[in-house]
């Protein structure tokens, strides 16, 4: 009897405790409904990016053809039999004319990327390159195919910001970096096709197979949701922001907590003026990345990678190399692309900085070593002797190609989608990619200039000795992006203020004096 009355009075303080505390019955949910679930994953799935990516950055095959089109089109053009015959100098235009149509088109696509959005840019862009390609395969003057190259030009240099800038923002942190460089591979396969399809076909037909690529990058963007970070900073639109995100995540992924957190970083961007942009490149966060990015565009310009793309069947003729032009040309274009697939895998283990180590490294040897074997086949031309040996230039071509694949192909491309400030990354990422490009028009000017100044082989010495002292630069500011979050990597470039002493508090309590005051 006793024990029962205590087990009953053990039962009835129990439940006077619980009420008194307020604690959840056995009936009560645990989870409050508006909380997400704990079966909900937070990668979403990598088919689905993978998927969109692709689409997004099809058109970039297109900036690839424009590279490649002059290394296999002039020796053809330059010939008596061609239909339009050209000179050198119209030669030299017909490969930098495209480069002005880049820059124009880098600049227009830093506006139309956050006033149109990130889709509608990309289907916009890719009409100008099917009618350039259109012209230049029907051109009968060489002003026809000026034109034709103007707006090819201008298609690739309007992709390659837009293109990065989406692919960031759909992409989750464990995939952005491969996804990002996307772009890069598929500039390495239109380099490929058009050194591949050119050396069995003439100009003519081979621009009219150009005009294909960006045809169908036109179908694929249809397919792709609007950018989820531009329809909330530009739109704020917080359904389709979610209905975006599903389409690229999963039924599973936990999209809510990624669009509250584009909510909370957006909620200040809402109708930002001119006045407030031009006031925020003026933040550390922004010009830094930019400056940092520009100089990077410039340095990996003048390792010659670009030099050697645009004037491949030249390079290799020139290098004493006795190996088919058009055969060694194939093979550049086919390591190239294996490269940037391989520097994508590499970028994902390494990050982004050992990958600039391996290139300025790489390429600064590869070159020293092709110059110094142009210079002695200049000497054995002059003392009448055959040249021996003769694989040892295309191999230092090959490992240049390789090494320049790898890091400065890849890294400042891949910088653009991630390093800038959310509110202006679609202008920032539109002027760093004119940035790019403009090094590129500059490269390709002073080649002849450094070749009559310093000679052919002192041409590639002085791209190997810039090589290699770029490698001080990447050590001291290139950033490292690997695993941060967008907002993360925004955040490293604010100035931060070091304290010049520690604070130390001191936690061992002092010794109870008696006070007359009076405390409230």
């Amino acid at each position: 009897m006793a024990i029962s009355e205590m087990c009953s009075a053990e039962n009835t303080m129990g439940s006077k405790l619980m009420i008194a505390v307020n604690m959840p019955s056995k009936n009560d949910l645990l989870l409050k409904e508006g909380k997400p679930e704990p079966s909900k994953q937070t990668k979403g799935s990598s088919l689905k990016q993978i998927l969109v990516a692709l689409s997004a950055n099809w058109g970039t095959i297109n900036i690839g053809l424009v590279f490649g089109y002059t290394a296999v089109s002039l020796p053809q053009l330059m010939t008596a039999g061609s239909r339009i015959s050209i000179d050198r100098n119209q030669a030299s235009w017909i490969a930098s004319v495209s480069t002005i149509g880049t820059t124009c088109g880098c600049i227009l696509a830093s506006y139309f990327t956050d006033l149109l959005g990130r889709k509608k840019t990309l289907i916009a862009l890719q009409l100008p390159a099917v009618v350039g390609w259109l012209m230049v395969g029907s051109a009968t003057t060489v002003q026809w195919i000026y034109m034709g190259r103007f707006l090819v030009g201008l298609s690739s240099g309007m992709i390659g910001s837009p293109s990065r800038v989406y692919t960031s923002e759909v992409s989750q942190p464990h995939l952005r970096c491969v996804l990002v460089a996307f772009a890069s591979i598929g500039t390495s396969v239109g380099v490929l096709l058009e050194y591949f399809i050119g050396s069995v076909s003439n100009w003519d037909t081979l621009a009219y197979f150009n005009a294909s690529m960006p045809a169908i990058a036109l179908c694929l963007v249809f397919f792709i949701p609007e950018s989820p970070t531009w329809l909330i900073s530009s739109k704020n639109d917080e359904n389709r922001c979610r209905a975006s995100l599903r389409r690229v995540r999963d039924s599973k992924c936990d999209v809510d907590t990624e669009v509250n957190d584009l909510l909370v970083c957006s909620s200040a961007d809402e109708a930002i003026s001119f006045k407030e942009k031009i006031r925020l490149i003026c933040q550390p966060s922004a010009y830094k990345p930019f400056v940092i990015v520009s100089i990077y565009f410039l340095l990996s310009q003048y390792s010659g990678l670009n030099v050697v793309t645009f004037y491949a069947v030249d390079v290799i003729r020139d290098s004493g190399s006795t190996m088919n032009n058009y055969l060694a040309t194939v093979v550049l274009g086919i390591i190239r692309m294996v490269f940037t697939v391989i520097g994508c895998m590499m970028m994902l283990r390494l990050g982004q900085k050992p990958l600039s180590y391996i290139s300025c490294v790489g390429c600064g040897i590869s070159l020293m070593c092709l110059s110094g074997y142009m210079y002695q086949n200049v000497a054995w031309k002059a003392a009448g002797q055959p040249a021996s040996a003769t694989w040892f230039p295309i191999v230092s071509l090959f490992v240049f190609y390789a090494c320049s694949t790898v890091g400065f192909l890849l890294v400042p491309w891949v910088m653009i989608g991630e390093v800038f400030p959310r509110q202006i990354r679609g202008l920032l990422g539109g002027v760093a990619t004119c940035s790019g490009h403009f090094s590129i028009f500059i490269v390709l000017q002073t080649y002849p200039i450094l070749q009559d100044t310093v000679s052919k082989p002192g041409t590639f010495a002085v791209y190997g000795f810039v090589s290699i002292v770029s490698i001080i630069f990447f050590y001291y500011f290139c950033p490292e992006t690997k695993n941060k979050t967008l907002q993360e990597i925004e955040e490293s470039f604010h100035n931060k203020k070091k304290l010049k002493r520690p604070i130390v508090v001191n936690l061992t309590p002092k010794p109870h004096t008696p006070s007359t005051e009076t405390t409230t």
